[in-house]
């Protein structure tokens, strides 16, 4: 069987580029249903994009690769799709952007958008050998237990990267790539809770507050949440996109109050009480409790001070932290690194070397923050894949 473009991933990638790549177009995948990570994302409800997306939010070997895919597709590009097709959204925060109802309606929305154009999408289909034609490219495909042999002209990975492996994340896309010559950056997880391995959060897990999170790279003042592994929440899955193993990582626990002058004036106040029991006023108890012996965390409130009390709002402001690692792949919700962009058209998606050949969506070395803008790169860098297709380049 021939067809003019396959596309390797049911995904957001593949999906959107099988709605804008023209005729004869088909869609593998080797899940039972498409979409799967779109329907697990935003606690169901799919953080399709970001109102603030743009290249400052995406990391990269090359971070001007993105402005182009970006540019010529944006979010408000895709919030237009989304009204179009009636579903209803709503801004958490940070620009967030989410469905009122459920992330089920993204899928059946690209899905739509497929029939519209008469994509085919074939499931429970696997790639068992890829060869480089004359014409094109030849696919051995197995499917539903049986053999097909495929071929087209555009070949389309859309496969993804290696988060999340139990949803059936593999680095397929690296190894066709690394198969027609492209080069393939390091890879690790992105988005991901950090590990400690003495577990020594375990009698905070289930507490969370607003901080600033930093290292020498990047800085986020998000919510941190502890858990009986280690730290996540949005601030330590932004950082650790900037993370590597070793690094220490610096909690400002109270990044938007000014606590001396506040114990200063309780000081006046409320003096007899434990210092303990006015700093829980500002902190969650539970933590008050595990940073006492750190931070000496004793008598009463008017017996601290100024210095002291100087002293004990700097150590909050600066709590220096080394994980012993991340919870990897398993949890991660994206992949750092993958395919080299020096090896891409940064306009097309298409491989410099190989006509015919495009690399989209995560497999790509553009990885987003989040907050949405991994789906809006899923989307722009679709859109440019198959725009170019429809117009016959290669």
């Amino acid at each position: 069987m021939h067809f003019e473009t396959i596309i390797i991933g049911a995904g957001a990638a593949g999906m959107m580029c099988a709605a804008h790549a023209g005729r004869s177009v088909l869609v593998l995948d080797h899940a039972k249903a498409p979409g799967e990570k779109i329907r697990i994302s935003g606690g169901g409800r799919c953080n399709f994009t970001n109102m603030w997306a743009e290249p400052a939010n995406y990391l990269s070997a090359n971070p001007h690769f993105c402005k182009s895919a970006l540019a010529r597709y944006t979010q408000w590009d895709f919030i237009e799709l989304v009204n179009r097709h009636g579903i209803a959204w709503h801004e958490k925060t940070l620009g967030q952007l989410f469905c009122d109802g459920s992330a089920k309606q993204i899928v059946a929305m690209l899905l739509a958008e497929m029939d519209r154009v008469g994509a085919q999408l074939w499931l429970n289909s696997s790639v068992a050998e890829l060869r480089k034609t004359d014409g094109g490219y030849s696919l051995d495909v197995n499917r539903d237990g049986g053999h097909r042999t495929l071929t087209c002209r555009n070949l389309v990975l859309a496969s993804g990267g290696k988060s999340i492996p139990k949803m059936g994340a593999t680095g397929f896309a690296y190894d066709v790539a690394r198969q027609f010559g492209l080069n393939v950056t390091e890879t690790r997880p992105g988005l991901v809770p950090f590990t400690f391995s003495d577990a020594r959060f375990k009698p905070l897990s289930g507490t969370a507050l607003p901080v600033r999170l930093s290292n020498a790279l990047a800085s986020f003042d998000e919510a941190m949440l502890f858990t009986h592994r280690g730290l996540s929440g949005p601030a330590v899955l932004q950082l650790s996109s900037y993370w590597h193993a070793g690094e220490a990582i610096r909690v400002n626990l109270i990044p938007e109050l000014d606590l001396f002058t506040a114990l200063r004036d309780q000081r006046q106040t409320s003096g007899r009480r434990d210092l303990s029991t006015e700093l829980a006023r500002h902190l969650p108890a539970r933590l008050v409790d595990f940073l006492a012996p750190e931070l000496a965390l004793k008598g009463r409130l008017a017996d601290q001070s100024d210095t002291a009390l100087q002293t004990l709002c700097d150590g909050l402001r600066d709590w220096h932290l080394t994980p012993s690692g991340s919870e990897g792949y398993r949890t991660a919700e994206v992949t750092l690194g993958g395919i080299d962009t020096d090896g891409l058209s940064s306009k097309t998606m298409q491989a410099k070397a190989v006509p015919g050949l495009f690399v989209i969506g995560e497999a790509v070395d553009v990885t987003g923050w989040l907050g949405g803008y991994n789906f809006q790169w899923a989307w722009s860098s679709a859109y440019a894949a198959g725009v170019a297709i429809a117009k016959g380049a290669v």
